[in-house]
């Protein structure tokens, strides 16, 4: 009885014994993943190739569809028609007008940098000024080219000094230029920065007479090369020259005895201030 009875408790002892090994069954589903492993590495074709193939298939794609802004024909085509459009334009391409021609897909800022690297060492460089692009001389031919270019007109001490006020203070009136100034500044000198396109009117003085405020415009930034108003030297920066500040493609100041009403009209050429 007793070897039948341990026989009878060693029945009912190996299921129980079952449900002990039960616990490492839920591990299989950790072990799925070697199981998968193995199985994509003996047949890896299935799945893992499909995966890439795809991949491979949607880069196709897209590089035949033209949508890539990295293609090198597109971009070599965007970069002359780039160059083209900025040589033919009077003032500083904005990047609007270049998004006008470009191909979908390419950033204006993009093709620039890739026509300002084409220009390196070149005897023009691309050069970012009002908001825009402009070609402009290598700075490093200026020595030479000056012997055979004629001499830029002229713009006498007191409108340069007017233009670097209106410049650091606009807008602002003839009164206030002149109490900065420190002197007279004829009506004459104000018009003929007006003539060259340097300052333009911006509105009036809520005050008695309510005088013309004046401030710089956009050719001002462009005949200086700057991005914005925000690319003027500090003032501590500014160092005083007895001639005054030079405005790129226009000469030196007139002589410092040169009177306000010396401001040659447009037009006139160096030496007849």
């Amino acid at each position: 009885m007793t070897n039948q009875q341990a026989e009878e408790q060693g029945t009912p002892s190996g299921p129980p014994a079952e449900p002990e090994a039960l616990p490492p069954m839920p591990a299989e589903p950790d072990g799925v993943a070697p199981g998968a492993a193995a199985e994509a590495d003996g047949g890896g074709e299935a799945p893992g190739a499909g995966d890439g193939g795809a991949a491979g298939e949607g880069a196709g794609d897209a590089a035949a569809t033209g949508e890539a802004p990295a293609d090198p024909a597109l971009l070599a085509e965007a970069v002359r028609l780039a160059e083209a459009l900025v040589f033919a334009s009077d003032r500083p391409v904005s990047p609007a007008m270049l998004a006008a021609v470009l191909p979908g897909g390419l950033s204006p800022a993009a093709v620039m940098a890739a026509l300002a690297e084409a220009c390196e060492g070149r005897g023009v460089v691309l050069a970012e000024v009002a908001g825009g692009w402009a070609f402009r001389t290598a700075p490093d031919l200026a020595p030479r080219l000056t012997k055979v270019v004629q001499a830029p007109r002229r713009l006498p001490r007191a409108a340069m000094e007017a233009l670097s006020i209106v410049a650091y203070h606009q807008p602002c009136t003839r009164g206030e230029i002149e109490e900065i100034r420190g002197a007279a500044l004829a009506q004459t000198t104000l018009e003929a920065l007006l003539e060259l396109g340097l300052i333009a009117p911006r509105g009036r003085r809520e005050v008695p007479g309510r005088p013309t405020l004046w401030g710089t415009t956009p050719k001002f930034l462009e005949q200086f090369a700057l991005k914005s108003l925000g690319d003027l030297p500090r003032k501590e920066e500014l160092v005083t020259a007895e001639t005054g500040p030079a405005l790129p493609g226009l000469a030196p100041g007139a002589p410092s005895g040169a009177e306000d009403g010396d401001a040659p009209a447009p037009g006139g050429r160096a030496g007849e201030a």
